[in-house]
This record gives C-alpha cells, sequence and structure tokens, in this order.
C-alpha cells in the first residue's frame, strides 16, 4: 500500500461554485423581493427600448420620406428657400443625433432640443410664404411634433403639450401675418388637432403600454417567487420526513434489541454498534444544520463523537468543499463514519476538496477480528461517489471519492 493513504492530490481549483443552504438546496444570491423587482424592471426597459424605436423611426422617416420631397419639389415657391431647406437639414441632424442618444439611453437636453426646434419652427413658417403656408412644402406642420416626442421622452406629457401649444401660437401668428380669411382658419385648426393628436397619442401610448408591462411582469414574478417558496418549503419538509426515517432506522434497531433484553449492553459488539448508532444520528442531526461547509460540519460532528469516546483522531482538510447535495454527502461521510466508530487506538480523517472533487480518506490501525460494524466498502462506484477500502493487518485505509 502506498504511503499516502490518508490523503490525497488536491485538485485544481477554479472558480467558486454558488453558495447552498445545509439541506443541498442552492442559496439565491438575491432575495426574492430584489428578484422580484428586477424581472418587472427588464421588462418595463425592453417594453420602453421598443417604443423609443418605433418614435425616432416616426420621426426621421416622416421627416425624410415625406418632407424632403415636398420641400425639393415647392423650393422655387418658397419665400426664402435657403431657410426652408437649412431649416429642414439643421432638424435631420438634431432628430439624428436625438435618435441615437434615445437609442444608446443616454440622456438628452430636453429642454435646448426643444428650444432650437422651436427657433426652427418660427423661421420655416416666415420663410414658407403665404401660398406654401398650408402645402407639404411647409414640412414643420407635420414633422416637427415628433421631434417634440423624441426630445421629451419619458418625461410628463405636459411638457410636449406646452411645445405643441407654443408650435400652434407660432402657426397661428403665422396665419394672421398673411390676412387670412374664415377658411384659412379652419384649415389651421385642423392642421393643429393633425398636429397634436397623433405625437400626443403616441407619447401616451407608449408610456401606457411600459407601465402595463411592468405590472403584468411585478404580477409574474410574485407568482413564481410564491411557487419557488411553495416548492422550497414542500422539499424541506420531505427532507426533514425522509431524515427522520433514517434516525429511526440507524438507533430503533439496537434500542428494542436493549428494551427487549435481546442484546447485553456489557457486550462489546453491542456497545460497538451503539457507537455507530449514535456516530449515524449525530451525522444525521448535523445535515440540518445551516453552515458554510456542511460535509466538514457532518464529519466533525462524528470526530466529536468519537473523540468522547476515547479515540485521539486527527482531521485534516485542504480545500473547500463544493456545495453537495444531501444524498452525496451520505455516501461521502456513513462508510467512514461507521469505521471510525469501530477504530481503535488512534485514526486520521482527511478531506481533500476542489471545486470538482471531493475526497475523504480515513486511516486507522488494523486488527485481526472481523469487521464489527458489517462488511467492509469493497471497491466500487456508488453513482458519482467512489468507494475503496483496503486493509493488510497493520492499517485500515477507506476513501470516498465523489467527482463532478
Amino acid at each position: 500500500m502506498s504511503a499516502d493513504l490518508g490523503a490525497a492530490t488536491p485538485p485544481t481549483p477554479v472558480a467558486e461554485a454558488p453558495e447552498r443552504t445545509g439541506g443541498g438546496v442552492p442559496a439565491p444570491r438575491e432575495s426574492a423581493s430584489t428578484a422580484a423587482l428586477a424581472a418587472p424592471a427588464a421588462v418595463a426597459h425592453a417594453s420602453d427600448r421598443g417604443a423609443r424605436i418605433v418614435a425616432v423611426a416616426i420621426a426621421l422617416a416622416w421627416h425624410v420620406a415625406i418632407g424632403l420631397p415636398a420641400v425639393l419639389a415647392a423650393r422655387a415657391e418658397f419665400a426664402a428657400p435657403v431657410v426652408v431647406l437649412g431649416g429642414w437639414v439643421l432638424v435631420l441632424a438634431a432628430g439624428a443625433t436625438a435618435g441615437v442618444l434615445l437609442l444608446r439611453g443616454t440622456p438628452l437636453p430636453p429642454w435646448p432640443l426643444a428650444g432650437l426646434l422651436l427657433v426652427v419652427d418660427a423661421a420655416v413658417f416666415a420663410a414658407a410664404g403665404e401660398r406654401q403656408l398650408f402645402t407639404a412644402g411647409n414640412w414643420v406642420w407635420g414633422t416637427l411634433g415628433w421631434f417634440f416626442v423624441l426630445a421629451l421622452w419619458g418625461r410628463r406629457v405636459a411638457g410636449l403639450v406646452a411645445l405643441l401649444t407654443t408650435h400652434a401660437v407660432i402657426a397661428l401668428v403665422a396665419v394672421l401675418g398673411h390676412g387670412s380669411d374664415g377658411a384659412d382658419l379652419a384649415r389651421y385648426v385642423m392642421y393643429v388637432y393633425g398636429t397634436f393628436s397623433l405625437p400626443v397619442a403616441v407619447f401616451v401610448g407608449s408610456a401606457a403600454i411600459v407601465g402595463l408591462a411592468r405590472e403584468r411582469a411585478a404580477a409574474a414574478a410574485a407568482m413564481h417567487t410564491m411557487a419557488a417558496e411553495r416548492d422550497a418549503a414542500e422539499r424541506g419538509l420531505r427532507e426533514r420526513r425522509d431524515r427522520l426515517a433514517l434516525v429511526g432506522a440507524a438507533a430503533g434497531r439496537v434500542l428494542g434489541e436493549l428494551a427487549s433484553g435481546q442484546a447485553d449492553p456489557d457486550d462489546p459488539e453491542v456497545q460497538r454498534r451503539c457507537v455507530l448508532a449514535a456516530a449515524r444520528l449525530r451525522r444525521l442531526i448535523a445535515e440540518s444544520d445551516d453552515v458554510p461547509d456542511p460535509l466538514l460540519h457532518e464529519l466533525r460532528a462524528a470526530v466529536d463523537l468519537a473523540e468522547r469516546n476515547g479515540l485521539p483522531i486527527d482531521l485534516v482538510t485542504i480545500g473547500g468543499p463544493p456545495p453537495l447535495p444531501v444524498e452525496i454527502r451520505r455516501q461521502l461521510a456513513d462508510p467512514l463514519t461507521g469505521i471510525l466508530a469501530d477504530a481503535r487506538g488512534w485514526a486520521r480523517l482527511t478531506v481533500v476538496s476542489g471545486p470538482d472533487e471531493v475526497v475523504v480518506s480515513l486511516v486507522t490501525p488494523d486488527r485481526q477480528e472481523p469487521e464489527a460494524t458489517g462488511p467492509p466498502l469493497g471497491d466500487h462506484d456508488d453513482g458519482p461517489v467512489q468507494h475503496l477500502y483496503e486493509r493488510d493487518g497493520d492499517i485500515r485505509w477507506a476513501q470516498t471519492r465523489w467527482r463532478r
């Protein structure tokens, strides 16, 4: 047998695994309330981004696809064509910049941008002339309201209404300045209604959609949180019932024999069986403790009982065990707990841990008498846990090994 029976080469450490509770259930990194708030915020952000894309697309498409052809077609009839075309280019540049910033989530300077748009609004109305006042060539009628929407996105609708009202006042001054009659005033009312209704509807509708999406996501997150808490409670109840059954099986038989007189308390074999039952009880009780290292905590419970029975024992730990389910921890600890309960003279328990492997080794003096705690482990695999056992007349060596 090799000289390093009680130890093993430490596995190479890698990234630390998520924390788990003592029962083997992954511990959440966030509280349920934090998760319930994060999901609605993410849904609201996605909905708001979709609405921003639509608003930017409408503003730029309307300005280029409808406004530009009309401006080019009527450029010879404007009172000041350079002002109308220059204002169109300036608004295109400002709108494109605002759209890029809006889609990136970068805060916009809303009021300076709104002021620039209003200055262009007044200049274009003055430069369009009386003949082009109510034509498509006077592009500020249909386009400018959408750029007001971009400038004030995410703010109160009152600001947008104020800008559109100012736009309507500027238009009214231009209409009255040209000595318009009742027909022109009726046309003005229709144009103002069009410039108000669509931008305000899109602005308010997008905010309503985002709010509804946030509310529905919050309700769904709350339902998922309740379902997760219910599942965790049911799983905890099942684990407690399973643990109670294991505790009863560990001590019930020997206690029943003692109570019926079938077992003699002075018999060394009975005493060893009691020690083994006590060790398993201590380990099973330790399973329910919420500690950072459940496997080491359960092994220390068995070591503590052995020390109280007068067995000198060394516990050596190398590395930190990763989070392991209860079943894996039982397969790692139970066989060595039984051998430790039968040990005499001294013992050395070594735990070597890494993120993908845990090795638990036990070395005790060998005795010529047969095993008092049942048949030896033998060399076999119990699912993901490998069991090794050897004895040569001088020492007994047992090892359990888990690999991810």
